[in-house]
Protein backbone atom coordinates (compact mmCIF):
# COMPACT_ATOMS: atom_id res chain seq x y z
CA UNK A 1 0.00 0.00 0.00
CA UNK A 2 1.04 3.35 -1.07
CA UNK A 3 1.71 6.18 1.87
CA UNK A 4 1.55 9.31 1.56
CA UNK A 5 1.19 12.96 3.71
CA UNK A 6 -1.63 14.50 4.68
CA UNK A 7 -0.02 17.31 2.72
CA UNK A 8 0.75 14.95 -0.88
CA UNK A 9 -2.81 13.76 -0.46
CA UNK A 10 -3.99 17.75 -0.13
CA UNK A 11 -1.73 18.86 -3.36
CA UNK A 12 -2.93 15.58 -5.30
CA UNK A 13 -6.77 16.13 -4.69
CA UNK A 14 -6.04 19.77 -5.75
CA UNK A 15 -4.30 18.87 -9.42
CA UNK A 16 -6.71 18.87 -12.47
CA UNK A 17 -6.36 17.28 -15.86
CA UNK A 18 -6.60 19.37 -19.08
CA UNK A 19 -8.40 18.06 -22.50
CA UNK A 20 -6.87 18.82 -25.61
CA UNK A 21 -9.55 18.79 -29.06
CA UNK A 22 -8.13 18.13 -32.27
CA UNK A 23 -10.57 19.15 -35.24
CA UNK A 24 -10.56 16.43 -37.14
CA UNK A 25 -11.01 18.46 -40.37
CA UNK A 26 -7.82 20.62 -39.95
CA UNK A 27 -5.83 21.18 -42.60
CA UNK A 28 -2.67 19.21 -42.19
CA UNK A 29 -0.54 22.56 -41.60
CA UNK A 30 -2.77 23.40 -38.73
CA UNK A 31 -2.58 20.26 -36.67
CA UNK A 32 0.89 20.14 -34.68
CA UNK A 33 3.19 17.37 -35.32
CA UNK A 34 2.57 14.59 -32.89
CA UNK A 35 5.74 13.85 -30.29
CA UNK A 36 7.47 10.59 -31.14
CA UNK A 37 8.99 9.35 -34.18
CA UNK A 38 6.91 9.85 -36.95
CA UNK A 39 7.51 13.93 -37.47
CA UNK A 40 8.99 14.14 -40.81
CA UNK A 41 6.55 15.60 -43.40
CA UNK A 42 5.66 12.70 -45.07
CA UNK A 43 3.50 10.99 -42.54
CA UNK A 44 1.29 14.22 -42.64
CA UNK A 45 0.56 13.91 -46.63
CA UNK A 46 -2.11 11.64 -46.30
CA UNK A 47 -4.14 14.02 -43.24
CA UNK A 48 -6.46 15.38 -45.31
CA UNK A 49 -8.64 12.31 -45.26
CA UNK A 50 -8.59 11.91 -41.41
CA UNK A 51 -11.96 12.73 -40.23
CA UNK A 52 -15.96 11.69 -40.32
CA UNK A 53 -17.44 11.18 -43.33
CA UNK A 54 -20.41 10.24 -45.18
CA UNK A 55 -19.51 8.22 -48.00
CA UNK A 56 -21.87 8.78 -51.76
CA UNK A 57 -21.11 7.77 -55.72
CA UNK A 58 -20.41 10.37 -57.69
CA UNK A 59 -22.95 8.32 -60.16
CA UNK A 60 -25.86 8.73 -56.74
CA UNK A 61 -24.54 11.88 -55.02
CA UNK A 62 -27.31 12.35 -53.03
CA UNK A 63 -28.20 8.75 -51.87
CA UNK A 64 -25.29 7.74 -48.98
CA UNK A 65 -23.49 4.27 -49.63
CA UNK A 66 -21.61 4.16 -46.73
CA UNK A 67 -20.26 5.41 -42.95
CA UNK A 68 -16.25 6.17 -42.44
CA UNK A 69 -14.29 7.34 -39.97
CA UNK A 70 -10.39 7.86 -40.55
CA UNK A 71 -8.66 8.51 -37.41
CA UNK A 72 -4.89 8.79 -36.50
CA UNK A 73 -2.98 6.27 -34.57
CA UNK A 74 -0.11 5.33 -33.14
CA UNK A 75 1.20 8.62 -32.22
CA UNK A 76 0.57 9.89 -36.00
CA UNK A 77 2.69 7.57 -37.08
CA UNK A 78 -0.40 5.64 -39.49
CA UNK A 79 -3.74 5.99 -40.20
CA UNK A 80 -6.96 3.83 -39.44
CA UNK A 81 -9.86 3.64 -41.87
CA UNK A 82 -13.49 2.04 -40.48
CA UNK A 83 -15.70 1.72 -43.52
CA UNK A 84 -19.60 0.31 -42.37
CA UNK A 85 -21.09 0.40 -46.24
CA UNK A 86 -24.74 0.41 -46.42
CA UNK A 87 -25.17 -3.06 -47.73
CA UNK A 88 -23.22 -5.23 -44.60
CA UNK A 89 -20.05 -4.31 -46.68
CA UNK A 90 -17.47 -3.92 -43.74
CA UNK A 91 -13.50 -3.21 -43.69
CA UNK A 92 -10.67 -1.45 -42.19
CA UNK A 93 -7.78 -0.13 -43.59
CA UNK A 94 -4.11 0.79 -42.06
CA UNK A 95 -2.01 3.27 -44.14
CA UNK A 96 1.79 3.90 -43.12
CA UNK A 97 4.81 5.76 -44.03
CA UNK A 98 7.54 4.58 -44.57
CA UNK A 99 10.39 6.88 -44.05
CA UNK A 100 13.27 4.99 -45.51
CA UNK A 101 11.73 3.68 -48.99
CA UNK A 102 9.65 7.24 -49.03
CA UNK A 103 6.33 5.00 -49.43
CA UNK A 104 2.54 4.62 -48.16
CA UNK A 105 1.38 1.25 -47.71
CA UNK A 106 -2.04 0.53 -47.41
CA UNK A 107 -3.56 -2.75 -46.37
CA UNK A 108 -7.12 -3.20 -46.47
CA UNK A 109 -9.41 -6.26 -45.02
CA UNK A 110 -13.50 -6.80 -45.75
CA UNK A 111 -16.02 -8.55 -43.56
CA UNK A 112 -15.87 -10.23 -46.95
CA UNK A 113 -12.46 -12.24 -46.43
CA UNK A 114 -10.99 -9.67 -49.07
CA UNK A 115 -7.47 -8.42 -48.80
CA UNK A 116 -5.88 -5.74 -50.46
CA UNK A 117 -2.09 -4.07 -50.02
CA UNK A 118 -1.34 -1.13 -52.09
CA UNK A 119 1.97 0.73 -52.17
CA UNK A 120 2.55 4.51 -53.71
CA UNK A 121 3.40 8.29 -53.03
CA UNK A 122 1.71 11.03 -52.51
CA UNK A 123 1.95 12.96 -55.45
CA UNK A 124 0.87 16.71 -55.90
CA UNK A 125 -2.24 16.74 -54.00
CA UNK A 126 -3.27 13.32 -54.62
CA UNK A 127 -2.54 9.99 -52.80
CA UNK A 128 -2.07 7.40 -55.62
CA UNK A 129 -1.70 3.42 -53.89
CA UNK A 130 -1.55 0.43 -56.44
CA UNK A 131 -1.26 -2.98 -56.06
CA UNK A 132 -2.96 -6.50 -57.56
CA UNK A 133 -5.34 -9.01 -55.82
CA UNK A 134 -6.78 -12.01 -57.17
CA UNK A 135 -10.71 -11.64 -58.03
CA UNK A 136 -13.21 -13.81 -56.43
CA UNK A 137 -13.40 -15.97 -59.58
CA UNK A 138 -9.44 -16.29 -59.53
CA UNK A 139 -8.19 -13.73 -62.02
CA UNK A 140 -5.24 -11.30 -61.25
CA UNK A 141 -6.29 -7.75 -61.00
CA UNK A 142 -4.64 -4.90 -60.71
CA UNK A 143 -5.56 -1.73 -58.75
CA UNK A 144 -5.34 1.81 -58.86
CA UNK A 145 -6.67 4.14 -56.04
CA UNK A 146 -6.13 7.92 -55.83
CA UNK A 147 -7.08 10.29 -52.97
CA UNK A 148 -7.80 13.30 -53.45
CA UNK A 149 -9.32 16.84 -51.18
CA UNK A 150 -12.19 17.81 -52.83
CA UNK A 151 -13.99 21.13 -51.45
CA UNK A 152 -14.54 20.04 -47.88
CA UNK A 153 -14.15 16.13 -48.82
CA UNK A 154 -12.24 14.26 -50.18
CA UNK A 155 -12.87 12.13 -53.88
CA UNK A 156 -11.97 8.71 -53.90
CA UNK A 157 -11.53 6.92 -57.26
CA UNK A 158 -10.49 3.29 -58.36
CA UNK A 159 -9.67 1.65 -61.49
CA UNK A 160 -9.03 -1.97 -62.10
CA UNK A 161 -7.35 -3.69 -65.20
CA UNK A 162 -7.66 -7.43 -65.20
CA UNK A 163 -5.32 -7.29 -68.65
CA UNK A 164 -1.99 -6.45 -66.71
CA UNK A 165 -2.36 -2.80 -67.62
CA UNK A 166 -3.36 -2.90 -70.67
CA UNK A 167 -6.93 -1.42 -70.04
CA UNK A 168 -8.30 0.27 -67.44
CA UNK A 169 -11.84 0.60 -65.84
CA UNK A 170 -13.48 2.49 -62.99
CA UNK A 171 -14.55 0.43 -60.01
CA UNK A 172 -15.68 2.68 -58.36
CA UNK A 173 -16.06 7.07 -57.50
CA UNK A 174 -16.97 8.16 -54.34
CA UNK A 175 -17.09 11.50 -52.38
CA UNK A 176 -16.40 12.13 -48.58
CA UNK A 177 -18.24 14.44 -47.45
CA UNK A 178 -18.25 15.51 -43.84
CA UNK A 179 -20.23 13.63 -41.51
CA UNK A 180 -23.37 15.67 -40.24
CA UNK A 181 -22.96 15.84 -36.17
Amino acid sequence: MLRTSAGARRAIAGLTVAAVVVTLNASPAAVPAPPGHCNEAGYREFDFWLGEWDVFDVAAPKTSSARVSVASILDGCALRESYEGARGLKGQSISSYDSAGRVWQQTWVTNRGELLVLHGTFRGSEMVLEGADVTADGRPRLVKGVWKPAGEGVEETAVISLDDGKTWATWFDLIFRPHDR
